[in-house]
């Protein structure tokens, strides 16, 4: 007597099932033999029958998406062997007959049927073959037809051209691809938006709104080694059954959330690729074997056209990112550090990373400020110090100069970061005297409702320069022992001078305008430090 059982596999899960009666029903309804309630399986899907010679057969009960046995379709009553694989849906069971009356017959070598189930193909052979839509029907059939598919592809690239976001160019890819790919269940939307050959996923959707809350938004349901593939080497892949295709059956997100038949095509805008369009689906679509291929030509073309909506929307984006970037660099560099700086991608991680660069330092303090807060309303102060401020920035700017911050009634500002410069000594005392040049002509004008003065004291060395702070605030500055000297050497610098470092001097061009002022001792630093002055006449 020939017993049955099945070896029912889900992912890594392996139930075995003894059946006991001659009839045995498969389907989704509760009151059938094997309970199956998964998307793909109908109520009562199909029906196992002992024959009286005491062979078994399986035979489909009208199911919506067929019962397959060894990947072939149930159309009539068909006699069952050990080891034959019975797909429901994308549920699979393994027949294991006792004492079989009938001789085993392995299933079919994988190696078979791959190049039947799988196409790929080169980018540009597709570009026309949609459109072409070659046809067995007579010429007239087959023009009316490429005319009708024509008017579509002008049709989408109007809606995709009047896309302004990206939402809205995949919200118009989806109502497209649902329309004319029945087999297609997901859809997804990958793009290298940095440009570095990383591919991210943008947008995706469902056929069915209601498992749309269903979709892993990290993208994790994807076939990454399938939209990689098609990504560095512009191919267009169709394969109707993962499963059997050796090159993916090992991918962990084809094996445990049950993609079985896959879709992609690169979004190649001339010789770039910006991205990729992927679709997939539970089930099997065997009938991409006579029908693949044009189905694939469709979905490449669409691609074709997806991709110049979205380069156009990579180049405002990339716009608006320079826009933030620069009003936000202008407040600390000069307007040909900011050009830098963007055209070379300063900013990783919206930061200027810190690193240790060489620099000279720079702190230009308003002499009797403490005096003047007394003398003046704080509106008037604050007045003040714009003004003041606004015409010594300009002179740090001229120079190549960084502003740190301002510190009350001080300047602090930089040279030789974020873009190292070998001069950086000379640029830091021109600007010096730039200042102090330029406060002394507005002096002469009446230009403040008394004379002003500067202390400025420069240091030159090595110091850590970039972004630091925290989520919610950060500042680009300059931090080490070179910047704490030049901050206390202010302290020996007469009013409406500069006073320099050794290490300063010692980097200078042409050190003629300055003349040793002697050793000084400061604060917390525990080493004579010699001083260089200059007077500006």
């Amino acid at each position: 007597m020939t017993e049955l059982t099945l070896r029912l596999q889900q992912g890594e899960t392996e139930t075995t099932i003894t059946v006991n009666q001659n009839e045995f029903t498969i389907g989704r309804l509760p009151e059938c033999d094997l309970y199956l309630p998964f998307g793909g399986i109908s109520r009562k899907h199909a029906l196992l029958r002992k024959k009286a010679n005491g062979a078994w057969a399986i035979e489909d009960l009208g199911s919506k998406n067929g019962t397959q046995v060894n990947q072939s379709f149930v159309t009539a009553t068909r006699d069952l062997q050990n080891g034959d694989i019975i797909w429901l849906g994308n549920i699979s069971l393994v027949v294991v007959l006792v004492n079989p009356v009938i001789p085993i017959k392995p299933p079919p070598p994988i190696a078979d049927n791959n190049e039947q189930r799988t196409i790929l193909r080169n980018v540009k052979q597709l570009q026309q073959q949609w459109i072409a839509a070659e046809s067995q029907d007579d010429d007239i059939t087959t023009k009316n037809k490429s005319i009708a598919r024509l008017k579509d592809l002008v049709d989408i690239a109007k809606n995709l051209c009047a896309a302004a976001s990206i939402e809205e160019i995949f919200s118009q890819v989806q109502q497209v691809v649902f329309r004319y790919l029945d087999s297609i269940d997901r859809l997804a939307l990958l793009i290298d938006v940095n440009g570095c050959n990383h591919l991210e996923l943008v947008n995706a959707g469902t056929r069915n709104a209601a498992e749309q809350k269903y979709l892993a938004a990290d993208g994790s349901w994807i076939s990454r080694s399938i939209c990689q593939k098609v990504f560095e080497e512009k191919v267009a892949i169709q394969t109707a059954d993962t499963h059997k295709d050796e090159r993916f059956a090992g991918e962990h997100s084809i094996l445990v959330k049950g993609i079985r038949s896959a879709m992609a095509v690169p979004l190649w805008d001339e010789n770039k690729v910006v991205g990729v369009l992927y679709a997939d689906a539970h089930l099997s679509s065997y009938h991409w074997e006579n029908d693949g291929e044009e189905e694939l030509s469709f979905f490449s073309a669409l691609a074709n056209l997806v991709a110049s909506s979205v380069q156009r929307w990579l180049l405002v984006e990339k716009l608006k990112t320079e826009e933030v970037i620069r009003h936000r660099l202008e407040r600390y560099h000069s307007p040909a550090v900011v050009q830098q700086l963007i055209s070379v991608g300063g900013l990783p991680d919206g930061r200027l990373p810190t690193t240790e660069s060489e620099i000279s330092i720079v702190f230009a303090d308003l002499v009797g400020f403490t005096a003047l807060s007394e003398r003046l309303t704080p509106k008037a102060i604050a007045q003040l110090l714009n003004n003041l401020f606004e015409e010594m920035l300009q002179e740090v700017f001229a120079y190549g100069g960084t502003l740190d911050k301002y510190i009350g009634d001080c300047i602090m500002a930089f040279f030789g970061a974020p873009e190292p410069l070998l001069d950086h000594a000379d640029r830091a005392t021109a600007a010096a005297k730039g200042m102090l040049t330029r406060l002394q002509r507005l002096n002469a004008k009446g230009f403040w409702e008394e004379p002003l003065q500067l202390r400025i004291a420069i240091n030159s060395g090595k110091a850590v320069v970039g972004d630091v702070g925290s989520s919610q605030r950060v500042d680009y500055t300059a931090l080490g022992a070179t910047i704490n000297l030049a901050a206390r050497m202010e302290a020996v610098c007469p009013p409406g001078e500069c006073v320099i470092s050794e290490a300063t001097y010692q980097m200078l061009t042409d050190a003629s305008d300055f003349q040793e002022m002697g050793d000084h001792r400061f604060k917390g630093i525990d080493r004579l430090v010699k001083v260089y002055q200059t007077k500006m006449s």
